[in-house]
């Protein structure tokens, strides 16, 4: 009994490799099961159940080495973030669809249909949008990230209609804040505005301070990832794709929530020079959603946002 986990050496799928090791997750790692982490860098969680593979997840060859009569769940996190797929069309095309299909289908190759767990994003949807997002709106992404995510989103769960994978959908939340340097995506800042003033370096929010986000902090989201692999097929119906919890927070409401936490000398740490490109694209997406039917599911959420930066401070203490 084998779980792959695709980008298994990024922030996330390292996370999650660590709870799947936990004595708490044995009915989803029994004894003897190990855990194939794929990415272009080895994972960094080291223990004998876990087996590290390096490669391009859109190389056929080495995509077909992944996956085995064992591989009974799947998490398929491995992507090309939002800001490079929009710079990088054909990257993020190859990548964030292109490997997403060829997964699929060498898991109806292999004919076990397991358990596929898909992190999705709110980028999928844009356009004119309500204050809350309902279960009902149907994707407009503005981006390519978007398009890609939501192109994948629709293959997957006919995949899982077909009966060659048993699919949850997750649409992440943004997730604040993140561990380590700034990366390419363009939800970036929504980490940087709080992480690094917190370690005493300057940081710009290149967005206005009343643009509203939907947040989740990173141990939340990992916990929601391990539940959505523990719910039966027969209570999502053929609803297979979720609005994961966050919560709704205006920027400067975060940045209330740093001087509140961190002190108002981090506050002030924090610049505000607009960034065209960036707007664009974080500013079209929903900044609430109705998470009725995933909380009924018992999928969970922060707190507040206080306590997001108080999870982190707890983090980097270890």
């Amino acid at each position: 009994m084998n779980i792959l986990v695709t980008g298994g050496a990024g922030f996330l799928g390292a996370r999650l490799i660590e709870a799947l090791l936990s004595p708490d997750a044995h009915d989803l790692l029994p004894p003897g099961g190990r855990i194939v982490s794929a990415d272009l860098a080895a994972c960094p969680i080291i223990d004998p159940r876990v087996e590290s593979r390096t490669g391009d997840i859109a190389d056929p060859a080495f995509l077909a080495s992944l996956i085995d009569a064992d591989t009974h769940l799947i998490y398929h996190l491995a992507a090309i973030v939002s800001g490079q797929a929009e710079a990088d069309f054909d990257l993020g095309l190859r990548i964030n669809f292109d490997a997403t299909r060829a997964l699929l289908e060498h898991c109806r190759q292999a004919g076990r249909a397991p358990r596929f767990i898909f992190a999705s994003s709110l980028a999928v949807f844009g356009g004119p949008l309500p204050e809350q997002v309902p279960e009902s709106l149907s994707p407009l992404p503005q981006s390519s990230y978007g398009a890609q995510k939501a192109m994948a989103e629709l293959l997957i769960n006919d995949y899982s209609r077909k009966g060659f994978v048993d699919a949850r959908v997750c649409r992440l939340p943004t997730i604040s804040v993140r561990p380590g340097k700034p990366n390419a995506a363009a939800s970036s800042f929504a980490s940087g505005i709080l992480r690094e003033p917190l370690a005493g370096q300057a940081s710009n929010c290149p967005v206005p301070l009343d643009t509203r986000l939907w947040l989740s902090s990173p141990g939340t989201v990992i916990a929601n990832l391990i539940h959505a692999a523990r719910l039966e097929a027969e209570a999502l119906g053929q609803r297979r794709t979720l609005n994961l919890p966050g919560i709704s927070v205006r920027v400067s409401e975060m940045l209330d929530s740093l001087a509140r936490v961190g002190g108002e000398a981090a506050r002030q740490r924090v610049s505000h020079e607009p960034d065209e490109r960036i707007q664009r694209i974080v500013c079209s997406w929903p900044g609430d959603f109705d998470i009725t039917r995933s909380r009924e599911l018992g999928f969970t959420a922060d707190q507040d946002f206080d306590a997001v930066i108080r999870a982190h401070q707890r983090d980097m203490s270890r």
